[in-house]
C-alpha cells in the first residue's frame, strides 16, 4: 500500500503557501515540507486536525490511498 500526500493540491487549491501555513498551524515549515514531500513516516492526529481545520478540508482530501500491484 501507498500513501500520498496531496497537501501540495490542497495549498494551490487555497492559494496559500506553505509558510502561513505553517504559522497557522504551529508547525516548522521545514516539518510540512517533508510532509508535503512524502518524505515522513507518521502524521500525528492533532497535527493533520491542526491542516485539515486551517485549509478548511478533510483529511481524505489530503491523504490518498493507492494500493501497488503486489498488494493486490
Amino acid at each position: 500500500m501507498t500513501i500520498i500526500i496531496r497537501l501540495d493540491r490542497m495549498l494551490a487549491d487555497r492559494k496559500m503557501q506553505l509558510s502561513e501555513l505553517a504559522e497557522k498551524v504551529d508547525v516548522s515549515i521545514v516539518n510540512l515540507s517533508n510532509l508535503k514531500t512524502g518524505k515522513v513516516r507518521a502524521v500525528r492526529f492533532s497535527t493533520l486536525n491542526a491542516i485539515c481545520k486551517a485549509l478548511g478540508c478533510q483529511p481524505g482530501d489530503i491523504l490518498e490511498y493507492v494500493e501497488e500491484e503486489d498488494d493486490i
